[in-house]
């Protein structure tokens, strides 16, 4: 049996011991993966033959999807107020399968933090045996805004995050300019680009097994200018792998609850002397919840993607004060403050609600990733891989895309994948939805409207590392899918013309939407801004899929 073959419950980053003590079974297993539970029953023998000899139209593995969250903050964060246990347990109530704890990096947390998270980690993993819990950090970047930073766990995951946050925390260190012409900017940018490369030698050396990097809130401020991000991705693509795509505080907007001028994601920034100068002032808002970088067809993402290089999108709660919540923080005992502990007093219930702007893990935001094995290696290899989908509401039970070559028999590629293709192929992508079966945490059964086909052209690097639009990408096909429940498989014919391209996916509950940032011609009925206030997020729901690329011969 190959390592693609594995089954699912086979990962060797977790041992049948801890699997025994997790209670997970193969059942449970192949029910997480939910339509693809009968792929994996099938077993490897359920490939055709002459599919294993026939590689030039890819033979991806089947998967599981697993469901989780990178960014997420506790009492050890400055500015939240939840424990790690009610958070893991919020997790677990709303199916997550991994979470990842970011703590903002400060200088208590700095001298004090990580240990003590430590302990929070192991009792919180004991408590939610069938969760995979990393322990991460929200890494103030130099010269820009934050990065959600994660490790395997293992013997040196915690020294990794401490090691890193002195040496490189631009908060800490005061490398926080990025304004242009700004005497440190050269300087602090170039240091983001080591932390990086620091990172991947840690990985490298077998420091640790394994670490990633995603960028939070991309847009949010407008300092994370397309140069840095294109040199964040550069320095070590298998290490910084993408961005949010849509950022957590997904509640800020709810009418009535925070005021006249919330928006979703609390983007309610004007650009300032430390953004980059190139982004309109639209750039700032989020459109159905999504970062403009995202949501824009033929914009920053998309801009990245036609170079022909992965950059993945995620989405999360960033968790910090849940909406509607009645818990607030507790009082500080004499003597004692966040600087010197690098904690926060534990949460005590009001019982009445509090502010805040989040949702729990798992509540709103959901970012699915493909594993061939159960385990957080897996989770951080599927991840890299870009088998990621993500959808806000519940909106899908399940997604699963496939693009092969009509002349092949083998199962195509999934997403993050490439296909190898000739000129003039005709291709296949298909599409296999499962709908929402059940009502979601508000009660609302969710309906997916329409599917867009989004594809752009692959031109190599860019001249211009500053570029955030890719004029050759547009949404190709919509298929309506209203009153289409339960799975059914779309099936879009493609054909490869002279040049290499990438196809994503975007789909939505159809309740908002008009001509998209670049126009009605690139993008007839994309996602729009809300009124400021009027943000309602459960009725304006949508899912994201990450690229596949098809490379043709000689083009």
């Amino acid at each position: 049996m190959t390592e693609q073959q594995l089954p699912v419950w086979a990962d060797p980053s977790v041992s049948p011991a801890a699997l025994d003590a997790q209670g997970v079974s193969r059942r449970q297993l192949l029910r997480r993966a939910g339509l693809f539970g009968a792929a994996f029953a099938l077993g490897p023998a359920a490939v055709p033959a002459v599919a294993a000899g026939r590689r030039l139209g890819g033979a991806d593995p089947r998967l599981a999807y697993l469901v989780g969250d990178h960014h997420i903050h506790t009492v050890y964060s400055h500015d939240a107020k939840y424990t790690f246990s009610q958070l893991a347990a919020a997790g677990a109530e709303y199916g997550l399968d991994w979470m990842v704890f970011t703590e903002h990096s400060n200088f208590g947390h700095a001298k004090y933090g990580a240990p003590l998270e430590h302990e929070e980690i192991l009792k919180a993993r004991a408590e939610n045996p069938r969760q995979l819990i990393f322990q991460g950090l929200e890494w103030y970047i130099p010269a820009a805004e934050h990065c959600t930073v994660f490790a395997a766990p293992g013997p040196n995951e915690v020294d990794l995050l401490t090691k890193f946050e002195s040496a490189y925390d631009g908060k800490l260190l005061g490398y926080t300019d990025g304004s242009a012409g700004g005497a440190d900017t050269a300087r602090n940018e170039a240091h983001a680009v080591k932390a990086i490369q620091w990172l991947a030698e840690q990985r490298r050396t077998g420091y640790v097994d394994d670490v990633l990097v995603l960028a939070n809130h991309p847009m949010r401020l407008g300092i994370d200018s397309p140069h840095e991000m294109r040199g964040w991705r550069d320095a070590a693509p298998e290490i910084m792998i993408g961005m949010e795509g849509a950022p957590g505080a997904q509640g800020a907007a709810i009418p009535g609850w925070r005021g006249a001028a919330s928006i979703r994601g609390e983007y309610e920034n004007k650009p300032s002397a430390q953004s980059w100068a190139g982004y309109p002032a639209d750039a700032y808002l989020t459109y159905g919840g999504f970062d403009w970088a995202t949501a824009t067809v033929g914009g920053l993402w998309d801009s990245m993607l036609a170079e022909g290089s992965l950059f993945s999108i995620t989405t999360n709660s960033d968790a910090h004060r849940i909406v509607f919540d009645t818990w607030k923080n507790g009082d500080w005992p004499a003597g004692q403050n966040f600087d010197n502990t690098g904690k926060l007093p534990d949460p005590v219930n009001t019982d009445t609600p509090q502010p805040g702007s989040d949702f729990w893990p798992g509540q709103f935001s959901r970012t699915h990733v493909g594993v061939t094995r159960y385990g957080y290696r897996a989770v951080m290899a599927g991840l890299r891989a870009g088998r990621v989908w993500l959808d806000h509401g519940h909106l899908l039970d399940g997604l699963d895309v496939r693009l092969k070559r009509d002349c092949d028999f083998g199962r195509g590629v999934t997403l993050g994948g490439r296909l190898r293709v000739r000129k003039g192929e005709k291709l296949t992508l298909y599409v296999t939805v499962t709908t929402a079966s059940r009502p979601n945490p508000q009660g609302i059964l969710p309906e997916l409207a329409h599917v867009d086909v989004i594809r752009g052209a692959v031109r190599g690097p860019v001249a211009d590392r500053d570029s955030w639009k890719a004029p050759d990408t547009k949404v190709v096909e919509t298929k309506d899918v209203s009153g289409r429940t339960g799975t059914y498989t779309l099936r879009i014919p493609l054909t490869a013309g002279d040049e290499s391209f990438y196809v994503r996916l975007r789909g939505s509950d159809g309740n908002r939407h008009g001509a998209g940032y670049l126009g009605a011609s690139v993008d007839p009925h994309g996602p729009i801004p809300h009124e400021p206030g009027n943000g309602d997020p459960w009725t304006d729901t949508w899912f994201y899929s990450n690229p596949v690329f098809v490379d043709v011969a000689g083009a």
